[in-house]
């Protein structure tokens, strides 16, 4: 029995119930697709199912508000998916009439759509025979036929993809691209992968030569940054505090947050007290203390952020001020998210 076979054999007996299995529609393909970018599927899912009642359709997705969309991805994560799938959701339905492109490089025009994007879509809604290569295609091949090329490597990408086109199936294309993804997710782990009951354990050169936890290969990264933020949660003697949207294209863009100082390096509180009142551009009666003692270390993939939070309160009203009950109301990143629950505990 071939490869393929091997792999849309073990498919059928073991495939977990998701709900985008269940239909061909682009719609929900993209959705899942975009959604389970950088996301396991058990984080996944909840979000998947709130998008798909909040926006059945993409037209219903097209005419949303940003911020409600960027509030309802809160705790996704890598917010830049989440406005280029309402960007490409206004696409689809200003200049495609509601329907996605059914071919695969008529779906690589759409933002925020790669080649594995594109070749999930266009091999599930489709059936054209586009095979899919992400983390978990790359480490089933890469161990299955030896191959220690780096997979984030130029060579190694395109090497990859040519072997995922070379041993797929192309009668049953959705299920196999399907198949080879789960077997890599839940047979072929990471780490503590079933090789004694795996199907292809006869053939497998990385089993044969005892090099399972060497492959697949990455190139290290790059260092990451360290950066210091320094947030201040003000509060007036309404008991009403202040988001500001984050501006630029930097990280968590259009989200909102308590206004930011960020510094070369960790702040003592005489030195914020010096200069929070130029910062915050607030009079100089103001109450300053830490809210939390000890510095949290925020990381994303290519930054570390050391942060910490001030209470800030003031004699002054604050104009346009926010009430405790409404801040939840804002998308903002899980950073804030979470010592907004803390604050409405302990503070408001």
């Amino acid at each position: 029995m071939s490869f393929s076979k091997k792999i849309l054999q073990w498919y059928a007996q073991n495939k977990r119930s998701l709900p985008w299995r269940d239909t061909k529609d682009p719609y929900r393909i993209w959705l899942s697709e975009i959604m389970l970018q950088q996301t396991r599927v058990a984080q996944g899912l909840p979000y998947y199912q709130k998008f798909v009642r909040k926006y059945p359709t993409v037209q219903d997705l097209a005419v949303a508000e940003e911020e409600e969309v960027l509030k309802l991805w809160q705790g996704l994560g890598y917010y830049s998916r989440a406005r280029n799938m309402h960007a490409t959701a206004k696409t689809v339905t200003n200049n495609f009439g509601g329907k996605f492109p059914d071919t695969y490089k008529g779906l690589l025009q759409l933002k925020g759509v790669g080649d594995y994007t594109a070749s999930a879509i266009a091999s599930t809604s489709f059936s054209l025979p586009e095979p899919v290569v992400d983390g978990n295609v790359y480490r089933v091949l890469a161990r299955y036929f030896g191959v220690d090329i780096p997979v984030n490597s130029t060579e190694g990408v395109n090497y990859f993809k040519k072997l995922a086109r070379e041993v797929m199936d192309t009668e049953n294309v959705g299920d196999y691209n399907q198949g080879i993804m789960e077997f890599g997710a839940l047979q072929c782990a990471p780490k503590r992968p079933y090789c004694l009951y795996c199907p292809l354990s006869e053939s497998c050169v990385a089993l044969k030569e005892n090099r399972i936890d060497e492959l697949p290969v990455k190139m290290k990264k790059g260092t990451v940054k360290k950066r210091h933020f320094n947030y201040f949660v003000v509060i007036d003697p309404e008991n009403r505090t202040i988001l500001q949207k984050r501006k630029g294209r930097g990280i968590w863009q259009n989200l909102f947050q308590f206004p930011l100082w960020e510094t070369g390096h960790e702040m003592g509180i005489e030195q914020i007290k010096t200069q929070l009142p130029y910062i915050l551009e607030l009079g100089e009666e103001l109450k300053i203390t830490r809210i939390n003692d000890k510095i949290i270390v925020h990381k994303l993939s290519h930054q570390h952020l050391y942060t910490r939070f001030w209470m800030v309160k003031i004699n002054e009203k604050l104009e346009g001020g926010i009430a405790p009950a409404e801040l939840e109301k804002y998308p903002v990143p899980v950073l804030i998210a979470d010592v907004i629950k803390t604050l409405k505990i302990s503070y408001f």
